[in-house]
């Protein structure tokens, strides 16, 4: 009578493969905590009264993300565009003037929102709003004559990593029930 054996080299991948699964579903554990951090440190910013410079950088930007700004917007060198949402939450154009500050550097400002796509007229100026990601400062009170854009909120930002933890969880353990009567039924043959 013959012995059968269990496959080495398929039996290495599945478990490998399984291994890469758990360590993928563990890293969505760690980003779901490292998120969590990320949204309470950002609420915590909405809530501060004191404008905050504007960011020169990304890392800069990172720190001030949904505080209040002031920007001096001493020429505009462009006007765009971009599908946006009004404070009431319809569905429009955010008009965005791209700025040379006054300190130097430039800013996106969102001057704010409407139905119609076609360019708005402002000059530039003095400019108060919220820091959003991009970094873009979203105009409050609204400019050029529009409506107010939805204010920029941290909570709109998903924390789904737990979902995706479980997701890669649930693979290891299709993997390892399909190795298993993949094995079993060899060994029925």
């Amino acid at each position: 009578m013959t012995r059968r054996r269990v496959p080495l080299f398929a039996t290495a991948v599945v478990l490998a493969a399984v291994a890469v699964m758990i360590g993928l579903g563990v890293w969505q554990l760690q980003r779901m905590h490292w998120k969590e951090s990320l949204l309470t440190r950002y609420q915590s910013a909405a809530s501060v009264s004191a404008d905050a410079p504007w960011p020169r950088d990304a890392d800069a930007a990172e720190a001030v993300l949904y505080r209040h700004a002031r920007v001096s917007c001493r020429e505009v060198r462009g006007m765009t565009a971009m599908a946006g949402r009004n404070a009431g939450g319809d569905v429009g154009q955010a008009h965005v003037a791209r700025c040379v500050l006054a300190g130097g550097g430039e800013a996106d400002v969102v001057l704010g929102w409407s139905r119609d796509p076609a360019p708005v007229d402002w000059q530039g100026g003095d400019v108060g709003g919220v820091i959003a990601p991009g970094p873009r400062l979203v105009a409050d009170p609204p400019l050029a004559g529009l409506a107010a854009n939805g204010r920029p909120d941290p909570s709109d930002i998903p924390n789904n990593h737990w979902a995706y933890a479980v997701q890669w969880f649930l693979f290891a353990v299709t993997a390892l029930i399909i190795y298993g009567v993949a094995l079993w039924k060899r060994a029925r043959n």
